[in-house]
C-alpha cells in the first residue's frame, strides 16, 4: 500500500462463537477509530463532511453525526456459528453485494436422534427419534440425495417473512400459516463426511429443555406442510388448513408459557436477527429500556459514549458448549454424530440440510457446530483473513496484518492482468521459433541458390515477426478482459443464507 493511499478495501475476519455479525463490526470500530491506520480514512471523510450542506447535515441521526471507519459486511453469519466473515472499509463497502450470491465452505457437526424448532442445539426439543440402527454407511447413502440442485425449505425460525410476518411467529401465536412456504433452489456443488463419531465417542448433546405441548404441534404441523409439499401431495388451500384443529382447543395451554414467551422471542429473535442499534424495545412507560440495567445516562437521559461500546447486545448471543463434565440426555452411549463439509450457493440453510437429513434417515437431526471455512477467494488461515482475537492484541499486531489483506485486494486485478497476458506472449514465441530452424533445414547451405533464399528469408523474417507481434498484442487485450472478469464472478460465485444461511 502506498504511503499517502488510504487503509480501503476488502478483507475477512474469524468471527468468534457467540457473537453476532454487527457486533464484530463495532469491535471493529473500536479499535480502528484511534487507530494510526485508518486516521487518513477519517480524515478524508472529516473533510467531505464539513463540505456538506445544512440540509444533508440535518438529515443524519445523532449516530451517523459520530465519525467511524465505514465498515459493512458480506454476509452475516449466525452467533452459533463462526469463520470467514467479509468485511469491507471504506470504498470496498461498495464491492460487498458481489458477496452476497457467492459459493460458500462450510463443516457442520450433525448430531442424530433428536429434532429441534431452530433445527439446532439451542432450540428446543420437539422430538426424539430411534438412532440405535443410524450407521455411517446409511448417513452416506441419504446424502447423495441433497448433492447438486434441489429446492429447499427453509428453517420454521428464519428470517424469512409470509405477508409481511416471520414465519416463527405464526409457530409462537399458534396461527396457521397463510400459504404455502415458498422453497429455494440451491446447488451443493461439494459434499462429503469428513468425520463419523460412533455413539460415546463425542461430546455433543441435545438440548435439554423441551418445547410445550402447543408449539410441538405447530412446529409438527409446518414440518407435515413442507414434506407434503416435497413430495408435491399439498395444494396452496390444503396447507393453509393443515393446522390441526386442537391447537385452537389449546388456548389455555398457550396462556401457561406466556408469561415466558417474551424471553422467548427474544431469545430467538437474538438468533434470527439482530435489531437496528437505534431501535429499543419499548417499556411499558414507552421509555427506551436501556440495554443494560444500571447503564449509566447523561442529561438528556442517554448512554454515555464510553460506556455505548461496553453495553452492547450482540455478545453471548449462544450457550456455550456443555462442558465434558455435563450430564448426557440420555442413556447409555447416545447417539452418533457426524461432521459433514459442504461447498454450497447462496441462500443455502446448512441447518436445514441437518434437520432435513434426520428425517430422511427417520430418527432426527440437529446441528450442534457450524464453520465456515470459505466465502470466495477469502478462507480461513490465510493472509487475507485475520483472527478475531489479533484486536485485543494492540495496532502493533492487526494493523500489519490487515494492510497486508487489504494489499491483495487491491492488487488483485493488476496480478489478474499480469497472469493473463503473460503466458500468451511465451505461447507465440515458442510457435515462431521451430518454423525458422525448420525452414533453414530443409535447404543446402552450401548452394548459391539456397544463400539468395536465406537473404530473401531475412527480408521478410522482420515484416512476419512484425504481424505476428501485432497479432500478440492485439489478442491479449480480448483475452486480458475474460480474464478481468473472470475473478469477479469467481468471487460471486464464492445475502446471505439471504442470511448466511447456517
Amino acid at each position: 500500500m502506498a504511503q499517502n493511499s488510504l487503509a480501503e478495501g476488502v478483507f475477512a475476519i474469524n468471527k468468534p462463537y457467540g457473537m453476532s455479525s454487527a457486533q464484530v463490526i463495532r469491535d471493529c470500530q473500536h479499535h480502528f477509530n484511534p487507530s494510526k491506520l485508518f486516521a487518513p480514512l477519517l480524515a478524508a471523510d472529516r473533510a467531505l463532511r464539513e463540505k456538506e450542506n445544512r440540509y444533508q447535515k440535518q438529515r443524519r441521526t445523532h449516530a451517523k453525526r459520530e465519525m467511524n471507519v465505514k465498515i459493512g459486511h458480506g454476509g452475516t453469519l449466525d452467533p452459533l456459528a463462526t469463520g470467514v466473515l467479509i468485511l469491507g472499509v471504506g470504498k470496498g463497502t461498495k464491492a460487498l453485494h458481489d458477496f452476497l450470491g457467492c459459493t460458500k465452505t462450510y463443516e457442520t457437526v450433525v448430531v442424530f436422534g433428536a429434532s429441534t424448532d431452530t433445527y439446532d442445539r439451542v432450540g428446543k426439543l420437539i422430538k426424539k427419534g430411534d438412532y440405535s440402527n443410524i450407521t455411517r454407511e446409511q448417513v452416506e447413502e441419504a446424502l447423495n440425495s441433497f448433492r447438486g440442485k434441489f429446492q429447499q425449505m427453509p428453517p420454521l425460525y428464519s428470517a424469512l417473512k409470509m405477508n409481511g410476518k416471520p414465519l416463527y411467529e405464526y409457530a409462537r401465536e399458534g396461527k396457521p400459516i397463510p400459504r404455502e412456504i415458498e422453497t429455494r433452489e440451491v446447488d451443493v456443488t461439494e459434499l462429503e463426511m469428513t468425520e463419523w463419531y460412533e455413539p460415546g465417542t463425542h461430546n455433543h448433546r441435545w438440548p435439554t429443555e423441551e418445547a410445550e405441548q402447543a408449539e410441538k404441534n405447530v412446529v409438527k404441523s409446518v414440518w407435515q406442510v413442507a414434506k407434503n409439499q416435497q413430495e408435491g401431495t399439498t395444494s396452496t388451500e390444503e396447507a393453509a388448513t393443515l393446522i390441526p384443529e386442537m391447537v385452537e382447543k389449546e388456548v389455555n395451554a398457550l396462556a401457561d408459557h406466556e408469561s415466558n414467551k417474551r424471553a422467548a422471542e427474544e431469545r430467538v429473535d437474538e438468533l434470527v436477527s439482530e435489531e437496528p442499534a437505534g431501535k429499543k424495545r419499548k417499556t411499558e412507560t414507552g421509555a427506551a429500556e436501556p440495554m443494560m440495567s444500571g447503564a449509566l445516562k447523561d442529561k438528556k437521559g442517554k448512554d454515555k459514549k464510553q460506556d455505548k461500546y461496553a453495553k452492547n447486545r450482540g455478545l453471548d448471543l449462544a450457550p456455550p458448549p456443555p462442558s465434558p463434565d455435563t450430564p448426557f440426555p440420555w442413556e447409555g452411549k447416545g447417539p452418533p454424530a457426524a461432521k459433514i463439509r459442504m461447498t454450497v450457493t447462496s441462500g443455502f440453510y446448512v441447518r436445514s440440510l441437518c434437520h432435513d437429513l434426520g428425517e430422511k434417515l427417520g430418527c432426527g437431526a440437529m446441528m450442534a457446530e457450524l464453520v465456515r471455512s470459505r466465502q470466495g477467494k477469502f478462507v480461513l488461515g490465510t493472509d487475507n483473513c485475520m483472527e478475531y482475537s489479533d484486536l485485543a492484541l494492540g495496532e502493533e499486531v492487526w494493523a500489519p496484518k490487515i494492510q497486508k489483506a487489504l494489499d491483495l485486494w487491491n492488487n488483485k486485478d493488476k496480478v489478474a492482468k499480469a497472469q493473463a497476458v503473460e503466458p500468451v506472449v511465451k505461447k507465440e514465441e515458442v510457435k515462431a521459433e521451430p518454423v525458422k530452424t525448420e525452414d533453414v533445414k530443409t535447404e543446402d547451405v552450401k548452394t548459391e541458390e539456397v544463400k539468395t533464399k536465406e537473404v530473401k528469408a531475412e527480408e521478410i523474417k522482420p515484416e512476419e515477426v512484425k504481424t505476428e507481434e501485432v497479432k500478440t498484442e492485439e489478442q491479449p487485450a480480448g483475452e486480458v478482459k475474460a480474464e478481468e472478469s473472470a475473478p469477479v464472478k469467481d468471487e460471486e460465485t464464492v445475502k446471505t443464507e439471504p442470511e448466511s444461511k447456517a
